[in-house]
């Protein structure tokens, strides 16, 4: 059987009406056969219509991880990320096709390669405000980057998960908020009084006013589309390089940074495991298991210092004060012009 004709089946039925994969993980799915394809056909130098199941042995796999990781560079990560995709196809084969059995089973015993933990780059809480205090909120998109980087802290979501919210995701009202994470599985957040206040102003005041197809998003750039998940990532490494030096920043992830460091504010704070798991989106206990292991020697000093901001409203906030003088001084600058 052609491996095209596998594929195939594999992203639009199996994929997508079996299992239920999101559109997001499809295409990572892609992503890994797109790459692997172009391997096989150089491996045994045929074109990539020309490729059939059986070539899809293991060693002709471990070939490829191997390719990864020593002509691609790819981390060690990535490298069983792509391994999971291509053994999710093997559950496809092992389950629609008997005969294909033996072939499945021997990719799906290929072992995922251990690899050494990164630290967890977390952010202390002086780091988080002077990150805060270094967007300049008179900027056009000021205020939308402000708002995206204490709902980052606050809720611990992906980079993803902030780039496909909904407007009607977010309660005032109630103080929370609608996340759509991996897996296709949603969860509620319950926000900070400040989070709120600041999301609530940002829609009424300083949202830009998208093209139709987006109309629905809650964060817009500057084209009048959605803000992806790239210029999130873009954005956080935009105010950390403004806050904090280089030595600091170099070994954080933008983004994952203010994830980390809402999980180690709850550890320090005394929420259960389960809150922290929930929050975060985490499938598994064990991946939340780790923040417990992180020296929180300094756990009273973090709550302490945050407890007063995040519970307190714009009105306290001394950037927002400095924001409405400007606007204020703005629109009495244009009516003197008018006159």
């Amino acid at each position: 059987m052609k491996l095209s004709i596998c594929l195939h089946q594999f992203f639009n039925e199996y994929l997508p009406r079996i299992k239920g994969v999101s559109q997001q993980s499809i295409k990572t799915y892609r992503e890994a056969f797109s790459l692997l394809l172009s391997f096989l056909a150089d491996h045994y130098s045929i074109k990539v219509k020309s490729l059939t199941v059986e070539h899809l042995s293991a060693d002709a796999v471990l070939s490829f991880l191997y390719h990864l990781e020593s002509y691609r560079k790819n981390t060690v990560q990535t490298r069983n990320n792509r391994l999971a995709s291509i053994k999710s196809l093997a559950k496809m084969i092992r389950f629609m096709y008997q005969d294909k059995r033996r072939i499945a089973e021997t990719i799906l015993n290929i072992p995922q390669k251990k690899a050494q933990k990164k630290l967890i780059g977390f952010l202390y809480p002086e780091e988080v405000i002077k990150i805060f205090n270094a967007v300049n909120l008179k900027a056009k998109g000021g205020m939308r980057d402000y708002t995206i980087l204490h709902l980052l802290y606050d809720s611990g979501a992906r980079a993803s998960e902030i780039a496909s919210l909904k407007l009607d995701y977010f309660d005032p009202e109630n103080r929370a908020l609608s996340i759509l994470g991996k897996g296709n599985r949603y969860r509620i957040v319950h926000l900070w009084p400040k989070t709120t206040s600041l999301i609530t102003d940002y829609i009424l005041n300083y949202r830009t006013s998208p093209i139709p197809l987006f109309g629905n998003l809650l964060f817009i750039n500057q084209r009048k589309r959605r803000l992806t998940r790239h210029g999130i990532n873009k954005l956080c490494k935009k105010y950390l390089s403004k806050a904090l030096s280089l030595k600091r920043i170099k070994d954080l992830s933008p983004v994952h940074s203010f994830r980390h460091s809402c999980a180690v504010n709850m550890v320090a704070s005394g929420y259960p495991v389960s809150d922290i798991k929930n929050r975060l989106g985490h499938a598994n206990v064990n991946t939340t298991m780790n923040y417990l292991q992180i020296d929180l020697s300094r756990k009273r000093d973090i709550q302490k210092r945050f407890i007063e901001y995040t519970q307190s409203k714009m009105v306290n906030d001394p950037k927002i004060d400095e924001l409405v003088d400007w606007e204020n001084n703005e629109e009495t600058l244009v009516w003197l012009d008018s006159l």
